[in-house]
């Protein structure tokens, strides 16, 4: 079959608004949940670590610490089971996928930079640079 095909067919069942987050983003994904004949939201906050796939495969995996432990769970990005996404905290990264999260403890594993809000008029501070004097140790031989 040929992929305009595909394409059709899988567009039927895109999501009509799609979700506008980035990785490195603190977000709240509130998903639908059914147990027998009741439904029930429930929310699952914490850093969006990557992004993968296209199309109606597209999915992205949002990462927290409970109880000491860190919990990820990979969502599909058109399913019908996710209600909204809420972006509590935009974040600065400069990586497509931030797996050294995994490694950090504590209040580190959650910390991605805040982005910073670019003034819109007037001289914006631009980057400075310290210098600094270089330092030389003088090492001293004594005869022992």
């Amino acid at each position: 079959m040929s992929q305009r095909l595909f394409d059709k067919i899988e567009s039927q069942h895109f999501r009509k608004n799609p979700h506008t987050f980035e990785i490195g983003d603190s977000v709240k994904v509130h998903t639908r949940v059914i147990e027998g004949n009741k439904e029930r939201i429930q929310i699952f906050s914490g850093i969006v670590i990557r992004r993968r796939g296209h199309g109606l495969n597209a999915m992205f995996t949002v990462r927290r610490i409970s109880y000491g432990e860190g919990v990820e769970r990979v969502f599909p990005d058109h399913s019908p089971l996710i209600e909204k996404v809420e972006v509590e905290r935009k974040g600065k990264v400069r990586r497509a996928k931030l797996n050294y999260l995994r490694d950090r403890i504590g209040k580190q594993a959650m910390y991605v930079k805040p982005k910073e809000v670019q003034p819109t008029s007037g001289k914006g501070k631009g980057r400075r640079r310290r210098r600094t004097a270089k330092r030389t140790t003088k090492t001293t031989k004594t005869a022992a």
